[in-house]
């Protein structure tokens, strides 16, 4: 999930040139070094703001560390030797609540706990179902999720720590969840999911269960938010009747009656993307999505005037939490040569100050490369886009990796990514596209991909390619491809799909044969992908032919294969069908799997064999290697 310095290592700026590489054993220390780079996020604040809990891998795996709200040394709380995914601050005690990835996987076990890390009681039952933490409502009960009860629909769980025990309050029948609950800790506003990029919200009361919807649409649509705190108001992030994600106010009166939807905020060149309250409900920020990053405003409410944030320290931003006086925020702060990292914004100065701060010892992240957005037309002349990472010195035409984000209504960012800056250091350029499907482009562009349109979306992929090359930036036959999850399965569509245009694959935990991702997928996974990818029931021919299984014998490239052998989401079976095959076939594959992993890598050990790994597999076959290939 993040990555940890190794503070012996001394690093020259990480900038190559394509026609001279540094020595191997230099460029692999380099490598090395970019990998174990520490990060920070999910910063909470204490009931009395003076504290921070905050999540930080710096010790080899994320764990929840604490530190003074002014500054100073952190504390590490959790000693565990699986990734701590979330910690929450009780609002009426000194206690705190995080949840742990037993063997990197689903299978959270949620505690709560003192904020030394002592008296750890467990809210989860211990058992294998799947769990998700969540939030404390107003009074100090802490909601989750968890499976306990229907592998195919978790159940909204409330803990309660007078008495010890969760039960379950709201039951699911498909994949829902709780939003908000305001105060009194009766009202919830509630998600209930029709298929994957089309939901409901309903205003539900958890004592009689008597819920009314808050979003009436035709069509997919998408709406989150959250309730104001005194119950007057649900704030929703929707595209209801839009292409693009706005904020709307919906005014709730005492008798808990909600009335007409009204517009609150809206932007012509991006789609909002959360809009988090302050306990008090004076004031909320509001994050907005612009091309893929970010831009902050301060909210006044209830009557809407909004400030700009001052520039951030980094090209994506995401809110964390605000201060119990209001004051302040924590935010997640990445960019192209920004580590994620933990930041508080205080909204009187305008500052920002890092959150326990670590030096990248030896690394100078400002000789990294930095992307610049391309835009360029698929075939039906549909507009796509892609982020490009050219190394220093770069001679077009030059062999480029192309990158393709999970999801996969996930969406290409410049985020920070060790990977990319590792590939780049081989002095190969990266090309990661937002191909139809991806979200941040509005409603229609999210759902071009859906069901029998996923062709259209794979013959975007050789558009991508087809692109580097006649735009100069890219040699026919030095073309390679990565992705991890949905991106994994891009990757083996491609090298079935167009043999030719790929010199090396690199497939990280994707999907390769939907019969059995939905056959061996964890229950609720495989209950909501119908709507995305096609039924197993009825449409079982048309999964059958989006399937590369069926087509591994076309592959010409070099193959690399690296997965999780926790994963449930994209289970091991298949990589191990890929692998199996290509070997039956006569075929060398590289196969990574990491034992102590799920669905992607948190452990620094296994990020930096990966990442070494994926660099060193690219530098053989399109930098060292002689293969020939035209599109």
């Amino acid at each position: 999930m993040k990555q940890v310095l190794a503070a012996s290592l001394a690093l020259v700026p990480l900038v190559v040139h394509a026609q001279s590489a540094p020595a191997p054993d230099a460029l692999a220390a380099r490598i090395k070094a970019m990998a174990e780079i520490p990060s920070t996020s999910g910063a909470a604040y204490s009931r009395d703001g003076k504290r921070i809990a905050f999540l930080s891998n710096r010790s080899g795996t994320p764990q929840v560390w604490m530190v003074d709200a002014a500054g100073g040394e952190p504390k590490q709380i959790t000693q565990g030797n699986d990734p701590v995914q979330s910690v929450e601050w009780s609002p009426v005690e000194d206690r705190i609540a995080y949840d742990v990835a037993r063997g990197g996987g689903f299978n959270a076990q949620v505690y709560y706990a003192k904020p030394d890390g002592t008296d750890a009681k467990r809210m989860t039952s211990g058992g294998k179902e799947d769990n998700f933490s969540g939030f404390f409502t107003p009074d100090g009960r802490f909601y989750f999720d968890s499976a306990q009860r229907d592998p195919e629909s978790p159940d909204a769980w409330l803990y309660d720590p007078k008495t010890g025990k969760a039960a379950i309050a709201l039951e699911y029948r498909g994949f829902g969840g709780i939003n908000d609950i305001q105060r009194p800790a009766h009202r919830a506003l509630i998600s209930r999911l029709v298929t994957r990029g089309n939901n409901n919200l309903y205003l539900h009361d958890l004592r009689t269960h008597e819920e009314i919807l808050l979003t009436p649409h035709e069509g997919p649509a998408l709406a989150g938010g959250a309730l104001a705190p005194d119950g007057s108001a649900a704030y929703l992030v929707h595209n209801l009747g839009s292409d693009h994600e706005v904020v709307s106010r919906i005014a709730i009166d005492a008798a808990g009656k909600p009335g007409a939807m009204t517009l609150f905020a809206e932007r012509n060149d991006g789609e909002a993307d959360s809009f988090t309250i302050s306990n008090d409900g004076r004031r909320a920020v509001l994050a907005w999505n612009i091309g893929g990053r970010s831009a902050l405003e301060l909210v006044s409410l209830p009557d809407g005037k909004r400030t700009p944030f001052a520039p951030a320290p980094g090209e994506v931003v995401s809110v964390s939490d605000i201060s119990p006086d209001g004051s302040r925020v924590t935010l997640n702060v990445t960019g192209a040569v920004q580590p994620p990292s933990a930041w508080q914004y205080e909204f009187a100065s305008q500052r920002y100050t890092q959150i326990a701060p670590v030096a990248t010892q030896g690394v100078d992240l400002m000789s990294l490369v930095r992307p610049e957005l391309r835009k360029y037309k698929a075939q039906d002349g549909l507009e796509l886009s892609g982020w490009l990472y050219l190394p220093k010195n770069f001679k077009q035409p030059g062999p480029v990796v192309l990158s393709f984000h999970g999801g996969p209504e996930g969406q290409e960012r410049p985020t920070f990514r060790a990977d990319y800056q590792a590939i780049l250091a081989q002095g190969i350029a990266v090309f990661a596209p937002n191909i139809r499907g991806s979200s941040g482009f509005g409603k229609k562009f999210l759902s071009m991909d859906n069901h029998e349109k996923r062709f259209d979306a794979n013959r975007d992929v050789y558009d991508s390619a087809d692109y580097l090359i006649k735009s100069g930036v890219g040699a026919a036959g030095k073309l390679g491809i990565v992705g991890g999850s949905y991106g994994g399965y891009v990757v083996m569509m491609a090298v079935t799909e167009y043999p030719d245009t790929f010199a090396a694959g690199a497939d990280l935990f994707g999907i390769v044969n939907f019969e059995t991702f939905f056959a061996q997928s964890t229950p609720w996974m495989g209950a909501i992908s119908g709507g995305e990818y096609g039924d197993p029931k009825t449409q079982a021919d048309l999964l059958k032919r989006l399937s590369p299984i069926h087509k591994l014998d076309r592959i010409r490239a070099a193959m690399l294969v690296m997965h999780g052998a926790n994963d449930t989401n994209v289970p091991v079976v298949e990589a191990k069908q890929v692998v199996d095959t290509l070997r039956m076939n006569g075929r060398d594959v590289e196969f990574l799997l990491f034992p102590d992993e799920g669905h992607g890598w948190r452990k620094i050990p296994n990020r930096v064999k990966s990442t070494t790994t994926l660099a060193a597999f690219f530098r053989r076959h399109l930098v060292e290697g002689n293969r020939q290939a035209a599109l």
